[in-house]
Formats: C-alpha cells, structure tokens, sequence
C-alpha cells in the first residue's frame, strides 16, 4: 500500500501543485518584483529600486492606516476572544437551548463583509441620526463601528472553536479540581485556560489576520471618511493602486510591506502561544 502510494504521489500532487504556483507562487513574486518599478501595466514596467518603498513611508495616509488599523486590531483581538471565551464556558454549561444559541451566535459570520458593512451601516446611522450626526461625523465613530461589526461578526465563530476546546478537557482534571479544593477561578485559571491553548493559538491566528486583513467591511462601513481618517492598510493599498495615477508601483510596495508586517506578527504570536502549549 505505501509502495503504491509513493508510486502515484506525484500524479495527485502535480495537479493541485501547478494550480498552486500559478495562482499564488507566481502572482506573488511577480508582485515583489513590480514593487521595485513604475508602472501602469506589467508590460511597461520601469525599474526604480527602492524610490516606492520611500514614496509609502513618506506617505502620511499610508502611516495614518497603519496607526488605525494596529489600534483597531488590538481592540478587536482583546474583545473578541474574551467575549467569545467567555461565551464558550456559559454555553458549554447545561443550560437549556445551548445548541440554539451557537448557532444564533455562529449565523453573522455567515454573512460577507460587504452586506455586513451596510447592515452596521444602517444600524449606527439609525441611532446616531438621533444626536444629528453619522458615522462618518467623526473618526471615533467608524473606529467603534467597525470594532463593533467585528465582534460581532467573529464571536460565533471563535466561540465554537473555545467551545471544542473546553469539551476536549478531560472531566477527571476537572473533579480532582474540585475535590482539591479549588473554586472556578482556580479551575479556570490553573486547568481549564490552559488545557484550552490550542484552541487560543487558532483564536488570536484567525482574530488578529482578520483585523489586519479587513478591507469590505471598512469600505463599505465608512469608506476611509471622515477625511481617509478611518482608512485602514488594505483600503489605503486599494485606493493608492486604483485611485492615484502612476502610483500603482507605490501601491505594490505598500502591498508587500503590509505582507510582512502581517506575516512577521502572526508566526511571533504563533511561536508565543504554542510555546504556552508545551508548557501546558
């Protein structure tokens, strides 16, 4: 049987691999490659070594994305995953109606971005025509608004995956616990956050890349209004590639720079926390 399957690996593989780098692997570094020149399209591109990459840090609305959206992110992670946690130990309880409520709690991630952005759009405007404003009327709105449409977009979801995680502890830890002598912050924090860091190393992967990554929702939310206050990094490369003319080659380099910055943040937090597991 192994014979076998190392015998047609490469047959199973080559398909999916080849789909692979042409979808990714090539469109990737060609993009690297593009962010070192001027262009308008890949056929006239012109070398300008570093010039994008000075152009994006010089660049006040790209340093202002940035800002908002590490602020954003720090708020949407922190909420989300101790609302979602918090979530997962009621519902992992026996009270009536849990398998209601998950799935309540599970149904707006279901929802994409974009229908979502215009959904909180609705709603926000509808209370704050109250006071006479919207949520463009000030930054802090939109900044509120798209944290609030995050959690409540990803709570359902993070909330399952805690919930598996606090179903996988053994009910024997927990009863030595209690027999111990241990209330339920101590069986919290001395058995059940830590038999449950795998499910929070997937939980602050999934939070933080999301924050990061959100464009639709913010586009469609606030639009970078008031001014490009709110315009968070994956709105500011779309509209420095699509909305300024020869700027394309600064877009790219802002693009790239946003992948390590994103990719440099996840494997630390990703080293960070399974180093918890272990010690678990």
């Amino acid at each position: 049987m192994r014979n076998n399957l190392k015998k047609y690996y490469p047959v199973f593989v080559l398909p999916t691999s080849v789909a692979f780098f042409i979808a990714f692997v090539f469109p990737f570094l060609a993009g690297i490659v593009l962010s070192f020149t001027k262009f308008t399209t890949v056929t006239n591109a012109k070398w300008v070594g570093l010039d994008n990459y000075i152009k994006a840090f010089s660049n006040a609305d790209f340093l202002n994305a940035l800002w908002f959206t590490v602020k954003f992110t720090v708020v949407s992670v922190i909420t989300i995953n101790v609302i979602a946690f918090a979530l997962a130990l009621l519902l992992t309880r026996s009270i009536k109606g849990t398998n209601h409520f998950r799935t309540v709690f599970f149904m707006p991630n279901l929802i994409g971005g974009i229908v979502l952005g215009y959904i909180w759009l609705l709603i926000i405007n509808g209370v704050l025509q109250f006071f006479g404003v919207t949520v463009t009327y000030d930054a802090s709105y939109g900044f509120w608004g798209l944290v609030s449409l995050t959690n409540w977009q990803l709570i359902g979801y993070m909330m399952i995956i805690y919930i598996a995680g606090i179903q996988n502890i053994p009910t024997d830890l927990i009863d030595a616990a209690k027999v111990d002598g241990a209330g339920f912050w101590g069986i919290l924090r001395h058995v059940i956050i830590p038999m449950v860091m795998p499910s929070v190393t997937i939980c602050l992967f999934l939070t933080i890349t999301n924050s990061f990554k959100l464009f639709d929702a913010n586009l469609a939310l606030t639009d970078g209004a008031p001014g490009r206050e709110t315009t968070m990094l994956a709105l500011d490369i779309y509209k420095t590639f699509y909305a300024r003319t020869g700027w394309q080659g600064v877009g790219q380099a802002k693009a790239v720079i946003f992948f390590i910055l994103l990719a440099v943040i996840a494997l630390v937090q990703l080293a960070f926390t399974r180093k918890k597991e272990v010690e678990a």
